[in-house]
């Protein structure tokens, strides 16, 4: 039997996993900079402090440099806490969850990915269909989830859980998402998300929250 040194295979292991966050630290920067039809592979070698050589070691193209960027993305925004708890009521929930929803989407250099994905979803539908099935569409399932709880508990009245899950975080993004996506202005402040959301959920409420006798 021949013997297997772990030691040597972790860090073989973490030298490659390191390498490849490298080189998708630098392909983020070229595409935040350049977009995707201006980034190119000998770019982003030289973002990444790479080979070109190398960079094939890791990826086929830039669509699947893109795609890993796009997976990182969506990992890491459904690492966010949504805490849709469906004992807590729909006030408090709403206002925190669009709070961090905010916070999440017009986050400092956020954007970018979302732009991306904006401008290439006609060529490369697939692309763009994931990442909203993955992104954003996971959460407006979740959301409609948590209000059918509050729906069956007798505190809202909503005929279309679904549709009012994709209603609501539109409505916090009211003024900050748009401006924030298209360079209009910088990133909200935490004090301007609170009014906005704020503003938000009292609208949700008046149309669906059942009223006291």
């Amino acid at each position: 039997m021949v013997a297997v040194d772990t030691h040597y295979l972790k860090a073989t292991g973490e030298e490659e996993s390191a390498k490849r966050r490298q080189i998708l630290d630098g392909a983020r920067k070229v595409f935040m900079d350049l977009g995707f039809d201006g980034a190119s592979m000998g770019e982003i070698a030289r973002a990444a402090a790479v080979s070109k050589g190398t960079l094939y070691v890791y990826f086929a193209d830039k669509c699947a440099l893109f795609e890993a960027i796009i997976e990182q993305e969506v990992v890491g925004q459904s690492q966010v806490a949504f805490n849709f708890d469906a004992a807590r009521e729909a006030a408090t929930t709403l206002c925190e969850f669009g709070e961090a929803y905010i916070a999440m989407v017009c986050r400092p250099g956020g954007g970018s990915a979302i732009r991306t994905v904006m401008s290439i979803a006609e060529r490369m539908p697939d692309v763009g269909a994931r990442y909203y099935e993955r992104a954003l569409q996971r959460t407006i399932n979740r959301l409609a989830e948590y209000l059918k709880a509050r729906a069956k508990l007798g505190e809202l009245a909503i005929d279309d859980c679904q549709l009012a899950a994709a209603q609501f975080p539109l409505m916090c993004q009211a003024s900050l998402f748009l401006p924030f996506i298209f360079q209009a202005a910088p990133a909200p402040s935490p004090e301007r998300i609170r009014e906005v959301v704020a503003s938000a959920v009292r609208m949700f409420l008046a149309a669906y929250e059942v009223k006291a006798k």
